[in-house]
């Protein structure tokens, strides 16, 4: 079932995302091969966050393609899936804004991330958005509730 506003699936969307803390993350490589890791995402509204190496291979894999695939399954019945794209965000001042996120959102989703990188200025920190194209909330037996936002 198609859903208009993402407000119509955000208390579903959000307690399955914080059930299952962390997620799987498919990129793809420069070879077209798909390579999937986990990683912490951190909700805000619509839009997801991760704090990671600004190094790791995920920079060459969007560098090429930036459209990631993320699969929420702590319940295997009521999976999610949100479909993405993703990219580096390098301004200070959301550095900073989304750092103090993560700090205020309750454990086991939210956590200080000052004892792993002390600033945004550690190497290994770096800022990754997530813009859903597609959301997926499915269920075993049931018909699944899209949302696709409204393109501008």
């Amino acid at each position: 079932m198609e859903i208009v506003q993402f407000e119509d699936i955000r208390t579903e969307f959000m307690t399955r995302a914080q059930q299952a803390v962390y997620c799987n993350v498919s990129t793809v490589d420069p070879k077209g091969r798909p390579r999937s890791r986990v990683m912490h995402v951190v909700w805000d509204g619509s839009t997801g966050w991760v704090i990671t190496s600004p190094g790791s291979h995920k920079r060459h894999h969007l560098a090429m393609n930036p459209y990631v695939s993320l699969a929420y399954i702590s319940n295997p019945m009521k999976p999610v899936y949100a479909d993405c794209t993703a990219e580096w965000v390098d301004a200070v001042e959301e550095k900073h804004r989304v750092w103090e996120l993560h700090k205020v959102i309750p454990p086991p989703l939210g956590f200080d991330p000052t004892p792993h990188y002390g600033t945004i200025e550690h190497k290994h920190f770096g800022l990754l958005k997530f813009t859903p194209w597609r959301i997926e909330l499915a269920e075993l037996g049931s018909e699944s509730l899209v949302w696709r936002p409204t393109l501008k």
